[in-house]
């Protein structure tokens, strides 16, 4: 599970009716203030059907309560077969129907305030009365032509059409430019639209919706920008009737661009990057933080990006870059701290208060807190107000392809930044109850770290396929990373991929079959364990051609959790049993020893591409496949074929590689050893059968100052040092006490020894060893298996046993042999079938920028391997790598 990456920030009231707009509201009397309902606990699922958990009796009657005192009548009954599937949460739950001859009166009755009553017969005193979950019959009756209906500005030659589906409102009209213009109603649909002349291009508009709001128990008019906005105004106050087809808005180059070739999603290699850490400490770019500093060829984070790509990362995955609602999108909006932030000492705790003194109000933050989920951040473009960062982010991706990289989006459809009658709520002020998951209380689910929305609602789900659509479509983005993905149904990401794939080159610009999709498919939260629908987890994914994120190597490589009391709990790469750091945390000898021979099976089981059906032995010298391997009470194997588990052993949550090495690792491990034990942990990855992900910077080193959840730090803890003289960003002071003073004492020593600060040949030696594994990994068809049986044919351990060797793994794949050496001592693995059999080391390793792997041995005689300490050597069969 992530850590919550965000709080919502809430705007002063002022502040809101500036930017986005202030709800106008009708005096309401205090009498009907107290009539709305506190709470929502009945669900009308479709136009005939309530499930709500009164309790019937002869004695009682139950009615659906509607404006001016009307009602319909409820009578028991029991939910069908379908309807339980549709719903698993409520099925046992009691229902009621309603009189087919009052179906007429359902659209009425929802656009108003609607309330499930319970009354004593005779008297008609209300015994119970509870607010009404609408989503279900709003489905039911709307959502068939809904679906087909092009939302948001739409052109049709030179003249727009505006539409916006609010089937719940009393009235829409569009505020153009300073102008109210009517929209009109399409009674089957919901949806409201209008058309303009050619006139109305690119001016800024927003809608006027008057509704029935439930969190304000009374009927609002909402000033609201679109949601299907295509651009927007700086700090998205409106957005802008813009056409993404104008040919103004595409840089030179656009319509031909050639991308690099497209690689099987279980070949991806993955940088993941935020795209202001990437440039704004880089100062040979021009335009530091910002979309333009992609186009900064002769940068150093570009160049660097280029040598990536040609050692074999194909993709570079960008955090959130969508229009967000944290952070001012003019730069002089944007608070700086006011420290001398560089004179400060390694240990010191003043800069995370500087940090955290503007953090509010400065230009970073990750941007998981989506407010329009299909336009650019404008904080990152050279002027957020009009055309420039749909422009710029064009200009991104075609910089990026230039480098050889493709480009994936990291999109966050599973929750919004407010809901309810917040002025930074989109959705919700339009269709209130609607776009956001409800708890059995009506209130909104927040699980995901804020309010959740409801892809399983039909008109939710639309949105996150049309957006990301859009995104393929008009920006030629490449790939795209759900988080939280296991909130969505598998059908709804099943239906994005059906979208994709019927994109075509000729028609759309784009093949949408090259597109790949992989998220995060934790299970947790109201929805956990298939709770209202089947999820989009881990197990549910398998097979489908769409990774997930896998947890269980990056533990066992990097030892313990990020919620670690102690941080210092050792893993495979960080000197568990092999070389102990003193910390209770990890136990006896005995248990270390234990634990470490189960992290080497975990290993295994990712080096497989976390196949569930993979057959090998293991440490315990019993014949498994990879589900009955355990991980933390769960299978570890899950994947179906090779593409449908992402590797990784860092990314932007928790901390850097490096800083949870620095955490473990003993306090005397050389800067030269913590080097070679990164590499060796990243190799674990990069190696695998199956899609690898590492964060950018990793491969230098990168540090956070032991920041554990950076998504507000600032610059100073989270920008990229791409030149090796300005460090790593490790000893920049204390991390953020929010997320890390727990670990201060842990942290404070750290950050002064100066074996934990590496040089630059520890950075760039480090570096360039990743790229030489990456280069094999590209080059060597073995570690490209398109199926499980071809795993299982081409992959073996075949030292695994009760006699292995704590520390060290031994994988022979095809006429490949891969000894991963995490002890700090020479080891020495003799494999009895190899003995005759020619081997060397990879050539390219042998020509290689790590001196330390050279001296790796092989005794052909024995089928004996000798490597180095904290080394991954390859060695290929015959002489040579093929």
């Amino acid at each position: 599970m992530k850590p919550p990456k965000t709080p919502l920030i809430r705007t002063a009231a002022l502040l809101a009716a500036l930017t986005l707009g202030a709800a106008v509201v009708p005096a309401v009397s205090q009498t009907a203030r107290a009539a709305a309902p506190a709470t929502a606990e009945a669900q009308w699922i479709d136009r005939a059907t309530v499930v709500w958990k009164a309790e019937h009796t002869a004695a009682t009657t139950e009615e659906l309560s509607y404006a001016d005192g009307r009602a319909l009548r409820l009578t028991p009954a029991a939910l069908t077969g379908a309807q339980r599937a549709a719903y698993p949460h409520l099925a046992g739950r009691p229902a009621f129907s309603l009189d087919p001859r009052e179906s007429d009166k359902a659209a009425t009755a929802l656009r108003g305030p609607l309330a499930a009553v319970q009354r004593a017969v005779g008297d008609g005193r209300v015994l119970h009365r509870t607010g009404v979950q609408i989503p279900g019959v709003l489905d039911d009756l709307y959502a068939d032509r809904a679906r087909r209906a092009r939302l948001g500005p739409v052109f049709h030659g030179a003249r727009p059409t505006l539409s916006v589906w609010a089937p719940t409102a009393r009235s829409v009209s569009l505020d153009l430019d300073g102008r109210t213009v009517a929209m009109r109603r399409d009674a089957r649909s919901g949806v409201w639209s209008v058309t303009g002349g050619p006139d109305w291009r690119d001016k800024p508009y927003r809608y006027r919706v008057r509704v029935w709001a439930p969190s304000a128990g009374r009927t609002v008019t909402n000033e609201v920008t679109d949601p299907y906005a295509t651009a927007l105004t700086a700090d998205s106050a409106r957005g802008l009737v813009t056409d993404l087809a104008d040919p103004r808005l595409a840089p030179a180059g656009w319509a031909a661009l050639k991308k690099p070739e497209a690689v099987p999603e279980r070949d991806a290699r993955i940088q993941e990057l935020h795209i202001r850490d990437f440039s704004v400490a880089d100062r040979t770019s021009a335009h530091p933080g910002q979309y333009l500093a992609f186009a900064d060829q002769g940068s150093d984070g570009m160049r660097h990006l280029r040598r990536l790509a040609r050692s074999g990362t194909s993709y570079v995955h960008l955090l959130p870059a969508f229009d967000f609602g944290t952070v001012p999108e003019r730069r002089s909006d944007q608070a700086r701290p006011g420290c001398e932030l560089a004179a400060l000492p390694a240990d010191s705790d003043r800069q995370q208060k500087c940090v955290a003194g503007t953090a509010a109000k400065d230009g970073y933050n990750w941007g998981y807190d989506p407010l329009h989920y299909t336009v650019p951040e404008g904080s990152y473009a050279s002027d957020p107000d009009g055309p420039a960062r749909t422009r710029e982010f064009r200009q991104m991706v075609r910089g990026l392809a230039r480098a050889g990289l493709r480009t994936v989006m990291d999109v966050v459809y599973n929750h919004t930044v407010a809901a309810g009658q917040d002025q930074k709520s989109v959705l919700d002020r339009i269709v209130p109850g609607y776009y956001q998951r409800l708890l059995d209380d009506g209130s909104v689910a927040t699980s995901t770290c804020c309010p959740g929305t409801a892809p399983e609602h039909a008109m939710m789900g639309k949105l996150v396929v049309d957006s990301v659509v859009t995104w393929a479509k008009q920006y030629k983005v490449d790939g795209f990373r759900f988080d939280l993905m296991g909130h969505h149904p598998k059908a709804n990401i099943l239906a994005v991929r059906k979208a994709l794939d019927a994109l075509t080159p000729a028609r759309d610009g784009v093949d949408g079959k090259a597109v790949i999709l992989y998220g995060e498919g934790w299970n947790f939260g109201e929805a956990a364990d298939d709770a209202r629908f089947v999820q989009a987890t881990q197990r549910n994914m398998a097979g489908t051609g769409i990774a997930t994120f896998s947890d269980r190597a990056r533990d066992a490589v990097r030892g313990g959790g990020p919620f670690d009391e102690d941080p210092r709990v050792q893993g495979f790469a960080s000197g568990l049993f092999t070389d102990p750091n003193g910390s209770p945390a990890n136990g006896t000898p005995d248990e270390q020893r234990a634990r470490l021979l189960h992290a080497q099976d975990l290993i295994k089981v990712g080096l497989s591409g976390n196949l569930a059906d993979y057959t090998f032995t293991d440490t315990a010298g019993r014949r498994v496949n990879g589900s009955q391997v355990d991980y933390n009470g769960s299978p570890a194997g899950y994947a179906a074929a090779p593409g449908d588990a992402l590797a990784y052993t860092d990314a932007h949550d928790n901390e850097t590689l490096y800083d949870a090495l620095a955490y473990k690792l003993p306090a005397t491990t050389s800067a030269a050893d913590r080097a070679r034990a990164q590499v060796l942990a990243l190799a674990t990855a990069a190696l695998s059968q199956g899609p690898a992900l590492s964060q950018t910077g990793t491969d230098l080193l990168r540090s956070k100052s032991l920041d554990r959840n950076s998504y507000d730090s600032g610059d100073w803890f989270n920008a990229v040092h791409w030149a090796c003289e300005d460090g790593n960003g490790f000893g920049r002071g204390l991390p953020p006490a929010a997320d890390n003073q727990s670990k201060w004492p842990y942290a404070a020593p750290l950050l002064t020894n100066p074996a934990a600060r590496p040089g630059c040949p520890e950075i760039t030696g480090a570096s360039g060893a990743y790229r030489d594994l990456l280069r094999i990994r590209t080059t060597e068809r073995a570690f490209s298996q398109a199926t499980a049986e071809g795993v299982q044919d081409a992959l073996s351990f075949p030292l695994s046993g009760t006699g292995e060797t704590p520390g060290v793994l031994t994988m022979r794949l095809d006429g490949l042999v891969v000894v991963f050496n995490a002890t700090p001592s020479r080891q020495s693995q003799t494999v009895p079938a190899l003995a005759g059999t020619p081997y060397d080391l990879h050539p390219v390793q042998t020509r290689g920028s790590d001196a330390t792997v050279k001296t790796s041995a092989y005794e052909r005689a024995t089928g004996t391997f000798t490597v180095p300490g904290r080394t991954v050597a390859v060695y290929a069969a015959g002489g040579g790598g093929h």
